[in-house]
């Protein structure tokens, strides 16, 4: 009798897929990011409207807005005064980036250590961040008094035999430098322990096998790793350098002269001291302009925006 013919093994029907309905596990509806859209809507792309649109008229806040068509415009051309405001700006953020991002970088990452001493100091390091611009704007303003602060004391060791500190144009413009450092180094080293532990260890093992030692570790693999962490630190970095503006009002108020006049008190001493809303609405719009122009060239050029995972084959 001959052999009867194997069976095939029947494969198991296909099941229909299912479609993700309004009701099912999806993509949230739009419906979700309407109150959000409404904020940005009505508390940012509004008010930067209406300022656009006052910097074509004359305006003292009271009144009604006059139309100059581009005379502010002009004048911000013409000014001196705005030019150094935009220079003591940029130079601000430059030197806020080069002094903070390897300071944050390096303590991020040793604060993302398991060791139980490095929590409790990363725990009191980060207070700064609890306190308010204005409030640690006064004590420091208190520890810059030359006559009864603590700079008093330690002016003379600093270059400064009468201890006024804030009463140079380089002393205060450092002061200023100094402060923000002390408050907002803590938040991006926050921002760059979270991203160190985010690295796999089994990297580090690796590198470790072939012979790596702590500082090659550091360049090769925890530096490009950290690609994605730099540039997020540094866009907010340079935007909050560049609209920066409590600390230089509560120590400086621009002093001595205008030698610490960046462009957000500027804004603020032409709206707010003159009433020349509608000048000051022209500065407060190329400050808007070179922010987001400076943040959208660091995340082209940088690459973020591709938004590629750096975790090599994992």
């Amino acid at each position: 009798m001959a052999d009867a013919a194997p069976t095939r093994a029947r494969r198991p029907a296909r099941q229909p897929r299912r479609s993700v309905g309004r009701a099912g596990v999806g993509r949230p509806g739009v419906v979700w990011a309407l109150p959000g859209a409404l904020f940005f809507v009505f508390f940012a792309v509004a008010p930067m409207l209406l300022v656009g649109a006052l910097a074509f008229t004359d305006w003292d806040g009271i009144g009604t807005p006059s139309w100059t068509g581009m005379s502010n415009w002009s004048r911000l051309w013409d000014d001196p005064e705005t030019h150094q405001a935009i220079r003591l700006s940029l130079v601000l953020t430059v030197l806020t980036w080069v002094f903070q991002t390897p300071l944050a970088l390096l303590l991020g990452v040793w604060a993302a250590g398991r060791q139980r001493n490095r929590a409790v100091l990363s725990a009191v390091f980060f207070l700064p961040l609890l306190g308010s611009s204005v409030a640690l704007a006064l004590v420091w303003k208190s520890l810059l008094d030359p006559n009864f602060g603590l700079v008093a004391d330690i002016g003379p060791a600093l270059g400064f035999a009468d201890g006024d500190l804030l009463g140079s144009s380089n002393g205060a413009f450092g002061a200023i430098l100094f402060v923000t450092a002390w408050q907002f180094i803590p938040l991006h080293t926050l921002i760059y322990q979270g991203g160190a532990r985010a690295i796999p260890r089994s990297l580090y093992d690796a590198a470790a096998i072939d012979g790596a030692g702590t500082v090659r570790q550091f360049f090769s693999i925890t530096l490009p790793q950290l690609r994605n962490t730099v540039v997020t630190s540094s866009v907010i970095m340079v935007v909050g350098a560049l609209t920066f503006f409590d600390t230089v009002l509560i120590l400086t108020k621009g002093g001595p002269g205008t030698d610490t006049t960046i462009v957000p008190y500027l804004m603020y001493k032409n709206g707010f001291q003159a009433f020349d809303l509608g000048y000051a609405s022209a500065v407060a719009t190329i400050l808007v302009f070179v922010a987001t122009t400076v943040s959208l060239l660091l995340v082209r050029l940088t690459g973020f925006a591709a938004m590629r995972s750096t975790r090599e084959g994992m």
